[in-house]
Order: structure tokens, then C-alpha cells, then sequence
């Protein structure tokens, strides 16, 4: 008997060697096979359970990984055969059915890279012991680079069913080859062939929004003359496995939904000859009906916000994968996701409507768009001068919100009517807008600089001299003069110079021709006499040259005075006020001779020195 011509029920026995994240599986439970297991290269008599045969035998096809559909992770039995007959891999299945029709199947592989011995697997079917295979059924040699390449053989199963064993042997030695993979055992009934259909559908699925209601018809037919007494039962799957449908047992089902549920609803047909409906390992399943319910989708409407008369309106939509919109007036006008429309109107204003489709299912979402009228905006003033550190009112209008910039010296820069109280010419830009509208005005305010005066630092001089006074000024339009006027060659001048006899006070004033603050400053000049020191005096009582005086000493609050003789002896000193010299020292008269002193009189002075002559 050759493989099943006709539909399989569901697996008894799926051997898929597991999967996991390692690159080598755990080893077969014992019994399953007379090969020893290793991590790593198996040897002869060998095998091993892993993912990819790349990085072990150097011989083998690198390339080859497990073949268990959609499983990267999965393993395989990797097996170099022993040099005597072994068995591969056995399994003994359950719960079966007498004189019922079964289908196994496995993947094999030659994994060598180059020619050598070939693999050759024979399959037995025992029944207690005894194969009941009526005709042999082998592999034959599998060829290297044939890649995988399922082997089935159907079989009945006896009236005296017993255990069945499934078993797998070399015919071939190992040695110099005889190296495969085994993946994907399968063990399942074999029945007649099942056609699931959808009445009136070239599919086998269908479509339909949460929400709704819809009734599907769904048929299996089946082949005629495998089973003697066919019986049905339909099943249905929500994502949890496949159950029964109670009554369900003609080879018609109708599927009704009221209100939907989106999920994926699965429907399938079970057949079995006569009791053996009942057992999952007996019967055979129809590939399954599907009906999808699609949930709504989430749809969004939006807009960029009001639009000025003559800008542009931009809409927004999201939640699906096509768009229809319509506008105020229930016209379509665009299947764009985000159309926009230029140049609008008053007339434009209004309700948008867009119908977002996703999988089939349509849900409407509206955007209301608010066309504004344009801004025309007005200020109280467009210029004006104010003094340094004054402050000026500034007025907007036309719109409902304002901003103005920069905001240097603005008591408010989202009001109308903020205080400006710049430092410096600014001018001041006002946006006015309506909330989608806006307009833009500007104010200068210019800022005349206060007077400033800064007469110079307080200076000092000699009776008879003369100095340039350090005047400066600052500020916009402003006229400066001296007071007094008196020895100065010219008080119109910043730099006047100045010869006064005595010490003077003068006053630098700067006035504003433009109202603005006006300044003054003074500054001392200390005016010192003249420094005359006598080179002789004639200390003998007769009233005339007695003592040696220095008369601008006296204008000094501690002048410092020394007399020293030809030996550097100190006769005389006069510390603080100035007592003049009278040719005495310690009350005694001085023999007239030269001598010499030394005159401190303050910082603003050199130490004056030189001789002096006493004559009696």
C-alpha cells in the first residue's frame, strides 16, 4: 500500500526532536533507539540531537539545518550508523482502531558532502512483535545533495490489534558513510478525501466587521467508498484548540454571527467509519474554514486648525488603509489620507467627513474646520522719543491674542497694551491674531540718552600755574558750560584751562536740550603757594632777618623740617606746625657757619634740600 491518497486526521505521533535555545537537544528517552547519544560529532553507532549539523563533521554538508517548518530553534536526530544493522528510532503507538487505515511518514537526509556509503532506512509496522507490512518498504539508497525528502507508507491495522511499534533501521553498513538526519515522524488515520468549501466561495475563508451579522454555509464533500459507515461531526476553534459542535453531524454546517466579535473563527469537519468518530486516533479532519472578523477601525479626523480666508486647509486622517472624504456639502473630493485645499473660502467652512476603511470594515470620523476672516491690525502709535529711564504706553488691536517682541523693557508681551520702558532705541514688533489669523504692525521707540557730566578728578598746582580740566559729557542734544567762569580762558570748552590764584571749586553742567535730565559735577583744584627757601638770616636780635623762615610752610598741616651741621649732627626740627629756625639748638646760639636742611612738606612735594648761611 502506498502513502494516503485521501485526508489525514490529526497527528497520533509528531516526533519533532523539540527545540530550544542550546545548539544540541537532550538526548531520546530510553528505548527509543540502540544509538548512543553525544554532545557533539557522533561517531559510528552514534547520534546526536541538534540544530545544524555546521561546525561537526567536516565531511558533512555544513549547511544543513532541522527541517521542521517555521522552527529556527527546532532539533534533529543526526545519526552516523553503525557498521551492523541498528535501529534508528522505534516509538509504539496507542489507542488505535482495528481494521482502520493509517499513514506514517519521517524526513531523511544523506548529509554527506561527498560520495561514500548511502543511507538505506528500513520501516516495519509491528503488531505484537510481527511486522504487518504486506510488502516491504524502504528508502532504497538517498542519494547525496537530494536534500529532504519524505518517506510515508499507509497500512490497516489488524482485526487481533495488539501494540503497534513503528521502528527504523540501517540496511545499510556505516563506516565510510551511511551518515543522515531524521526529522518530523508523523503518525496519523488516513480516510477518504475531504473538500471543505464555502457555499457560494471560490475560498476558504471569509471576511466580515465586528459588529455585524452574516451567515456563512459551509459543506465537506466527501469521497465516496472508503468508509462503509461514515459519520460527521463538525468542530470549531476560537484560538483555544478545536471543539465539538453539538448536533453538528451532517457533512453541511451553517455558521450564523449576530453582533460579531472580531477573532478568528475556525470550522472544521471530522470524519470517521462509525464509532470511530469517536476517537481522535480513528478519524480523519477536513482542512479548516475560516472566518475572519475583522475589528472596526479606530477612525481619526483632524484638522491643522482655523484657517485664515485665502490659506490652506489641511486634513488629517488615521486608523486605516483607505480614505474617502467629503465635504461640508456631502461631495467626495479626495481619497488622500491628508488632503489639503488651498485658497480657502468663508463657503469652505464646515463638517468633513472621511470614511476610514481597514481589512473591509469602514467607520466614519468627522472634523469641523473653522474659516476665520483676515486680521487687519492697528497700533496706537508707529514712533515717539522718550528720555532715558521714562516709559511710554503701546496699544494693539484687531485681534484677540498678542505677542510682542523683543520683550527688552515690556512690562507685558502678550497683551495689548503693555508699558515699554526701553534702555536703548527699540523697535517693538506686534503679532496680532484671531487664532488662525495674524498680522504683524511695528512701533519705534526712540530713546534719548540722558545729560551726563563727569568733571575730571580733583587736581592740585602751585600759585602761578596753570591746568587743563578732564571735563566729559554724554547724552543726546545737550549744551555744556563751567561754573565759575572765573580763570578759565574759555567755560564753553571741556577742557578749559584753568589758572586760579587760590584754591577753586568749578562745576561742570550738561543740559538737555530735549527735556531730558540734566547733570552737573564738580571738581577741587587745590592751589598751593610758592615755595621760597632763604639761603641766609643774620639771628643777632636786631629785629631784622632773626630767623630763618619758609612762609608757604605754614600752608601745610605737618611739615616735616631738618638742620643738620657740616657733620650731619642734627641742630633743628620742626615737626607739624612750622616753627622757623633761630639759629639756637637746645637754647644755646650756633657759631655762625653752612648749614643744611632738608624740607618735607607733603606727598604732593619733593623733599626740598640745599644750605643755609647763619650770620651773626
Amino acid at each position: 500500500m502506498a502513502q494516503c491518497n485521501g485526508t489525514l486526521g490529526d497527528p497520533i505521533k509528531n516526533e519533532t526532536f523539540g527545540s530550544g535555545t542550546s545548539t544540541f537537544g537532550p538526548a531520546l528517552p530510553n528505548g527509543v533507539t540502540n544509538y548512543t547519544y553525544v554532545t557533539g560529532t557522533p561517531e559510528d553507532g552514534q547520534y546526536t540531537i541538534a540544530k545544524t549539523i555546521s561546525g561537526l563533521n567536516g565531511g558533512w554538508i555544513p549547511s544543513i539545518i532541522n527541517h521542521t517548518p517555521n522552527d529556527p530553534n527546532g532539533y534533529m536526530m543526526v545519526v552516523n550508523a553503525s557498521n551492523s544493522p541498528g535501529v534508528f528510532y522505534q516509538a509504539t503507538i496507542t489507542d488505535l482502531c482495528p481494521n482502520t487505515t493509517y499513514e506514517f511518514s519521517a524526513w531523511i537526509i544523506n548529509i554527506l558532502r561527498n560520495p561514500g556509503i548511502k543511507p538505506n532506512v528500513k520501516f516495519t509496522i509491528e503488531n505484537n512483535g510481527v511486522n504487518i507490512l504486506t510488502t516491504p518498504f524502504e528508502t532504497g539508497d538517498i542519494q547525496e545533495n537530494s536534500g529532504w525528502i519524505r518517506y510515508a507508507r499507509s497500512f490497516v491495522t489488524p482485526s487481533n490489534l495488539g501494540t503497534i511499534t513503528l521502528k527504523m533501521t540501517n540496511q545499510n553498513p556505516g563506516g565510510g558513510g551511511n551518515d543522515l538526519a531524521i526529522d518530523d515522524i508523523s503518525f496519523s488515520a488516513c480516510g477518504p478525501t475531504l473538500i471543505p468549501s464555502i457555499i457560494g466561495s471560490a475560498l476558504t475563508s471569509a471576511q466580515m466587521c465586528e459588529g455585524n451579522t452574516a451567515t456563512f454555509n459551509f459543506k465537506t464533500d466527501v469521497s465516496p467508498g472508503v468508509y462503509q459507515n461514515p459519520r460527521y461531526q463538525w468542530q470549531m476553534n476560537t484560538g483555544t484548540g478545536f471543539t465539538d459542535l453539538a448536533g453538528e453531524q451532517t457533512p453541511a454546517y451553517t455558521a450564523s454571527f449576530q453582533n460579531a466579535v472580531k477573532g478568528v473563527y475556525q470550522y472544521r469537519l471530522l470524519v470517521g467509519d462509525g464509532n470511530n468518530i469517536n476517537s481522535p486516533n480513528c478519524r480523519i479532519a477536513g482542512s479548516p474554514l475560516t472566518v475572519t472578523v475583522n475589528a472596526m477601525p479606530v477612525a481619526v479626523a483632524k484638522n491643522s486648525g482655523p484657517v485664515c480666508i485665502g490659506n490652506t486647509i489641511k486634513l488629517n486622517a488615521s486608523g486605516g488603509t483607505s480614505y474617502s472624504w467629503t465635504d461640508p456639502t456631502g461631495q467626495f473630493f479626495s481619497s488622500d489620507q491628508n488632503p489639503t485645499m488651498p485658497n480657502a473660502t468663508k463657503a469652505m467652512e464646515g463638517i468633513y467627513t472621511v470614511q476610514v476603511t481597514a481589512n473591509g470594515c469602514t467607520r466614519p470620523a468627522t472634523t469641523y474646520v473653522q474659516i476665520l476672516d483676515p486680521v487687519i491690525a492697528t497700533t496706537n502709535i508707529q514712533t515717539t522719543s522718550i528720555c532715558e529711564g521714562q516709559s511710554v504706553q503701546l496699544e494693539a488691536s484687531g485681534g484677540t491674542m498678542y505677542l510682542w517682541q523683543p520683550a527688552n523693557g515690556l512690562s507685558d508681551t502678550q497683551i495689548a497694551n503693555p508699558v515699554a520702558k526701553p534702555t536703548e532705541t527699540t523697535t517693538y514688533m506686534v503679532q496680532v491674531s484671531n487664532g488662525g489669523c495674524s498680522a504683524t504692525e511695528e512701533i519705534t521707540i526712540t530713546v534719548n540718552k540722558n545729560a551726563f557730566a563727569d568733571a575730571g578728578a580733583d587736581q592740585k598746582i602751585i600759585t602761578g600755574q596753570n591746568i587743563t580740566l578732564n571735563g566729559k559729557v554724554s547724552g543726546d542734544d545737550i549744551t555744556y558750560y563751567w561754573t565759575p567762569s572765573d580763570y578759565l580762558d574759555d567755560p564753553t570748552k571741556l577742557n578749559p584751562i584753568a589758572t586760579p590764584p587760590k584754591d577753586m571749586t568749578y562745576t561742570l553742567n550738561a543740559v538737555s536740550n530735549l527735556g531730558c535730565t540734566s547733570s552737573s559735577d564738580a571738581v577741587f583744584i587745590k592751589v598751593y603757594p610758592e615755595v621760597l627757601i632763604p639761603n641766609t638770616f643774620t639771628p643777632n636780635g636786631d629785629g631784622i632777618n632773626d630767623t630763618w623762615n619758609i612762609p608757604a610752610a605754614s600752608a601745610f598741616p605737618s611739615p616735616v623740617i631738618k638742620i643738620t651741621n657740616r657733620y650731619g649732627q642734627l641742630v633743628y626740627q620742626s615737626t607739624g606746625t612750622f616753627k622757623p629756625w633761630d639759629g639756637k639748638m637746645n637754647g644755646k646760639d650756633l657759631p655762625p657757619a653752612v648749614y643744611y636742611y632738608s624740607v618735607y612738606l607733603n606727598e604732593d612735594f619733593k623733599t626740598y634740600s640745599g644750605w643755609v648761611i647763619l650770620m651773626r
